[in-house]
């Protein structure tokens, strides 16, 4: 069994459906639908039992401008701020604005998702007149399984992948997509063989790309839009990507897991065993929790940006995220108010 796991050749499709060739449902889209459920299903119990300071009639609107608001335009937003700017400058947004908001096209940053979790929590908070480190506690609860799901999805589109291991290891894994990293030779020989294998179908994409030396300028988008999928029919052609592809971390699931799955256990089950705790406790976790876990997982998997001072920017920005823990331990530990000194009638059960 370890050996089938040690050799898997990333194949997985990530639509689950096409209804027409623009309109396709994706497992990326389905993911954040499923964080968004989850979130709201485990808020309503925590509001039910009295666990979180925000009334159970108002948890399907704090969801939904949670989402809107907070993940979506701020996930955006980081995007856009933290990798296009410095990547394509400033003028490329300038020139085309509505790439702001433009999230079907792709980029969401999960610090940037985060930071827009905090403004608006803030300002619903501020406006409702209701404790804002309180109503963070519960957001901060659910936030991990968003990130769950997104890491799922990640993994499903054989993106964001991890660093090259020995391929001997069971958890290795290869990402297709991966063979353009490099200096190009593995894609080349990939495609060749490819070729040979399916001539019929891969050979008339190719074809357009041929260069002079016998190698091939094959766009990405298009080895993802038209190579993948015939590898996926195909098993030899599938077997062409394994010959070449290195193996790499599966660093997707153990986001997943750690920054996941790992944290919402710890914060809901302090939530439950310790429901007079201080507001701003369990934030302040979750801030600490998940920049120690994507600090380290940082480290086996491949950069998708520029450094920053000798590390990676999920690594950089996450040194915010535990000074911005510390901050809301700090005020937790000052201000000393529960729900119980807020005013909010405990579960009796």
């Amino acid at each position: 069994m370890l050996d089938v796991l040690a050799t898997y050749v990333h194949d997985l499709d990530p639509v689950i459906f096409s209804i027409s060739e623009k309109i396709k449902l994706r497992w990326y889209g389905l993911s954040y639908v499923m964080g968004f459920m989850a979130g709201y299903v485990i808020l309503l119990r925590l509001a039910r039992r009295n666990l979180w300071n925000v009334e159970e009639e108002k948890v399907g609107d704090v969801v939904t401008y949670t989402a809107i608001f907070g993940v979506f335009l701020g996930g955006r937003i980081g995007y856009v701020l933290f990798y296009m700017i410095p990547r394509d400058g400033l003028d490329a947004v300038l020139a085309d604005p509505l790439t702001i908001v433009r999230v079907w096209d792709g980029g969401m940053a999960s610090h940037g998702g985060i930071l827009g979790i905090m403004f608006f929590t803030l300002f619903y908070a501020w406006k409702n007149k209701i404790s804002w480190p309180g109503m963070g506690d519960g957001i901060a609860i659910v936030a991990p399984l968003g990130v769950f799901f997104g890491r799922m999805a990640n993994f499903i589109n054989g993106e964001l992948y991890g660093t090259t291991t020995d391929e001997s290891k069971w958890w290795a894994v290869k990402f297709p997509k991966s063979l353009y990293e490099g200096d190009g030779e593995n894609i080349q020989a990939a495609l060749r063989q490819a070729a040979v294998a399916d001539p019929e179908r891969i050979g008339p994409i190719l074809a357009p790309y041929g260069q002079s030396d016998g190698g091939f300028a094959l766009p990405r988008w298009v080895f993802e839009t038209q190579i993948e999928p015939i590898a996926r029919e195909n098993p030899a052609v599938l077997q062409a990507f394994a010959d070449h592809t290195p193996a790499r971390h599966p660093s997707q699931l153990y986001e997943g897991v750690l920054e996941g799955l790992v944290i919402f256990l710890i914060l809901y089950g302090m939530r439950v065993a310790f429901p007079r705790l201080w507001h701003g406790v369990i934030s302040g976790v979750f801030f600490i929790l998940y920049a120690i876990f994507r600090i380290g997982v940082e480290n086996v998997r491949q950069p998708d940006a520029d450094e920053i001072m000798g590390v990676t920017k999920g690594q950089f920005y996450s040194f915010f995220m535990i000074a911005i823990g510390i901050g809301f331990l700090l005020y937790a530990w000052k201000t000393r108010k529960s729900l119980k000194t807020a005013g909010v009638p405990l579960d009796s059960n």
